[in-house]
């Protein structure tokens, strides 16, 4: 399994050509529904293949090949469990792009609105 890209956060000295740089092999992973169909199955806990298959109607052929695509980029895991594989998803590797753009949203006033502060997260724990 690769090893987790290191994704600056928003306030490092990168430019934003480096930030997109790192940014789009994962981006690009979860830009196709059949993949972001796996991920949302994977955020109910690990899947074996053939669960996977079961919950999303996808042939295997076609789980093996995007199961591939998402390990590759670091965005799940693989552990195994008798004669098969169990999935589950990499939170600290998702974590990057999801932080990402919910810093791209706060750029803009609707956004600034939209999304929670630093002071509002911290008034509400």
């Amino acid at each position: 399994m690769p090893a987790s890209l290191d994704v600056a956060s928003p306030q490092t000295d990168l430019s934003a050509r480096d930030h997109a740089r790192l940014l789009t092999p994962l981006l690009k992973s979860l830009a196709d529904e059949n993949r972001l169909t796996l991920m949302l199955t994977l955020a109910d806990g690990p899947h074996t293949n053939k669960q996977l298959q079961e919950a999303t109607g996808l042939s295997q052929a076609l789980v093996s090949h995007h199961i591939a695509t998402l390990r590759t980029a670091g965005l799940i895991s693989v552990l195994p469990e008798g004669r098969s594989n169990l999935y589950a998803i990499c939170c600290e590797q998702l974590a990057a792009p999801v932080q990402w753009l919910a810093h791209l949203a706060t750029l803009t006033p609707e956004g600034q609105r939209a999304c929670c502060t630093t002071d509002e997260r911290g008034a509400g724990a």
